[in-house]
């Protein structure tokens, strides 16, 4: 890994120690398969004793991990052939929101070439929030927070979906909504109202799945959906941490104690009924190996997808009023709907 946080790097110094050994077994001709045996269990139990242990702020910081995996990444891995669709048609395209269509079912990763075979495939809408790697991606991409022709994209996209009849995949990664000047002076609290009232009318099918850190009406706005699902080490909240702090007590230091009392995290909001699935990751997270992180996601998008397109086929206008309810229930335990469970 060439970024890790403080609770990491037990782990990262287990793994340069294997690493060096397996090197130094090539170069030098010696058997250290026992040695190297005796290493690789160890870092599996260092690797699930830390995780288990992992407090609320430390998955924040894990759902912010900059290896971790972006829609970008997850699009090229499950949809080869998307095709990115851009601009708001009012005033400009934002980076910062993806778009485009791609044929499902999608790829399985490696194995792409075999999914193409299947006989019932059809087109996709997908959405998500983009952050960048480098100073550069990162600027052009504003951090993965939107501004109002972020969102208004989103909507033309979605209103294109709903009259071609093609189900829709929303990516969630943002702080939140993009809150400078500019983005007040466009209407940025409209556009993130207009695209809610939007995902609830609309008529197609959708899933949301929470791939990082989804903060704010920002995450929200491409929110509304008849499934959320969220990554394991995901976080997904009103209001990120430093803001909490800084509203409740004026010191935004306080983050780590305001992401203990947000329920922020993926058990608190299946109990809530805010998230209808967690998705589990690889060992230590999706930045550890983006391929499986994505074989999971898929597995979990066909398999509430499935059940979705044969409510679509058998009774279409159910899939509003169900989410409509869905929505109105959060919150309320005696109300929500039975917990949809997404493991391996």
């Amino acid at each position: 890994m060439e970024a890790f946080f403080d609770f990491e790097k037990p782990i990262v110094n287990l793994e340069k120690k294997l690493q060096d050994l397996r090197e130094l077994a090539t170069q030098e001709g010696v058997d250290f398969s026992n040695e190297i045996n005796i290493l690789e269990k160890k870092m599996v139990s260092l690797i699930d004793e830390t995780y288990f242990k992992l407090n609320p702020w430390q998955r924040v910081q894990l759902s912010r991990h900059p290896s971790r995996p972006y829609t970008r990444d997850y699009v090229d891995l499950l949809f080869p052939d998307f095709m990115e669709l851009q601009g708001d048609r009012t005033f400009g395209d934002d980076q910062a929101v993806l778009g485009g269509i791609a044929t499902w079912p999608p790829a399985t990763p490696g194995k792409a070439d075999e999914d193409s075979k299947s006989s019932s495939r059809f087109p996709v809408l997908i959405i998500g929030h983009q952050k960048g790697r480098t100073t550069k991606q990162k600027m052009e991409r504003n951090f993965g927070m939107a501004k109002p022709e972020g969102y208004r994209k989103a909507m033309r996209l979605m209103q294109l979906a709903d009259r071609s009849k093609m189900p829709i995949i929303t990516f969630i990664d943002t702080p939140g909504a993009y809150p400078g000047l500019e983005a007040e002076e466009r209407g940025q609290s409209q556009a993130i109202a207009e695209s809610i009232q939007l995902m609830f009318e609309l008529k197609v099918p959708n899933i949301a799945v929470v791939i990082g850190e989804g903060g704010s009406g920002g995450a929200l706005a491409v929110g509304v959906a008849n499934r959320v699902l969220m990554q394991e080490y995901g976080t997904y909240s009103v209001i990120s941490p430093e803001s909490c702090a800084s509203i409740l007590w004026s010191d935004s230091s306080l983050a780590e104690r305001a992401s203990e009392k947000l329920k922020m995290n993926p058990p608190d909001l299946l109990k809530l009924g805010v998230i209808d699935g967690i998705i589990p990751e690889p060992k230590g997270g999706a930045h550890r190996d983006w391929v499986e992180a994505a074989r999971l996601v898929r597995k979990a998008l066909v398999e509430n997808f499935a059940q979705l397109f044969d409510q679509w086929e058998k009774k279409p206008e159910e899939l509003m009023a169900a989410r409509i309810k869905k929505f109105r229930a959060m919150g309320h335990n005696s109300l929500a709907h039975a917990p949809i469970h997404t493991g391996t």
